[in-house]
């Protein structure tokens, strides 16, 4: 690639790993982050935005803004698209904004490619399309059952087949199995892949949509209600807390370094100039590690790693969330190339060692 690569969301916890991987691998690198306080809500002395995405071009705005959104995609080759509202928010009234920023900002932004003959587009979306993902009974596989509020109130976290009345057990969901987006964020990411399909479909172009699993690693954002289990677990561990682990900690997950998911963008973005001749113009490609491990693994591993109190199990749950999510990713090893490298064991030693990105607010 000899052109401009464009990064949405590049001055985030994986976007500055994705920008800091195509700036290692020669590429030119433009950088759009609005860098809203939400996300980025303090600024260390000194910081710059060289700081954070090194030689990259950076753009400070919004990829809602049709004038922001064109102006970043001229001259551009491709677009790695990582600009989002993550997590699971606080509450319904986020819902705008997850549907304003997400699906809204993506339509924008394709629109602007569209308009400047870019053809090539790498999705950020996640694992939360799936919902509960899949899992089986005595039958064979069926589409993992909702839980109900009784059932938790109560303790009983594992789903229950309708089919026999007996507890699932968890299987890998393939890219190939239904999504189900069981909250708002969900519904937003599984937008942003309709529409990014719709893009590829109507102007020939390729887009690799990539459901990360559970990203972990330096630089996670810390205390918001935007972030994620490891990062949750580590503020407590490092204010001398015990983590609180919801449930019975053994709720299944796949995690993920951020290294290897910047790894596998960059992949998919070879992927989006040379797909397999059969592939379809839009596909999409489960990014995990391959090694499911359950919630109370990641709080042992993390306590262990930085000497800290024991994991409590709170046995509390909250609604939204899922029993177990584990990522089939053969897709991804045979048609990108990829698999994860870093070991969770050396992962998880590092995320102890490591101080958290102290985020940035607006200039």
């Amino acid at each position: 690639m000899t052109g401009m690569l464009l990064i949405t969301g590049g001055a985030g916890f994986i976007g500055s790993h994705v920008v800091e991987a195509a700036l290692g691998a020669g590429m030119r690198v433009r950088v759009l982050d609005s860098l809203r306080p939400d996300v980025h809500p303090v600024r260390p002395d000194g910081w710059t935005p060289t700081a954070v995405c090194g030689d990259a071009e950076f753009l400070v705005g919004d990829v809602t803004d049709p004038s922001v959104a064109a102006r970043a995609v001229r001259g551009t080759d491709a677009v790695l698209h990582l600009a989002a509202k993550v997590g699971l928010g606080v509450d319904f009234s986020d819902a705008p904004d997850y549907m304003h920023t997400n699906a809204s900002g993506t339509a924008v932004l394709l629109r602007a490619m569209t308009r400047a003959g870019v053809s090539r587009f790498v999705l950020a979306s996640s694992m939360v399309v799936y919902g509960a993902g899949v899992s089986c009974d005595e039958r064979g596989r069926l589409a993992t059952p909702h839980r109900t509020a009784a059932d938790l109130a109560a303790g009983r976290f594992e789903p229950v087949s309708p089919r026999t009345g007996s507890p699932v057990s968890p299987a890998l969901t393939g890219e190939d199995d239904g999504t189900d987006p069981r909250n708002v964020y969900a519904a937003s990411k599984l937008a942003q892949e309709h529409l990014a399909a719709a893009w590829a479909r109507e102007t020939g172009g390729r887009a690799a949509l990539l459901r990360y699993h559970n990203v972990y690693g330096p630089r996670m954002p810390r205390d918001t209600p935007y972030a994620g289990v490891a990062a949750i677990f580590r503020s407590s561990l490092a204010a001398g807390r015990a983590p609180q682990v919801f449930e019975d900690g053994g709720q299944r997950r796949d995690f993920v370094h951020v290294r290897d998911v910047a790894a596998a963008n960059l992949a998919a973005l070879a992927w989006t100039q040379d797909p397999r001749a059969s592939a379809p113009p839009a596909r999409a490609f489960n990014i995990g590690s391959g090694s499911p491990r359950t919630v109370g693994d990641l709080a042992d591993a993390l306590a262990g790693a930085l000497g800290g109190p024991a994991p409590q199990i709170a046995g509390g749950y909250r609604l939204g969330d899922v029993r177990h999510i584990t990522a089939s990713v053969t897709r991804a090893r045979y048609e990108l190339d990829w698999r994860a490298e870093i070991d969770f064991a050396d992962g998880i030693r590092e995320l102890a060692s490591t101080r958290f990105r102290r985020p940035v607010p607006p200039p």
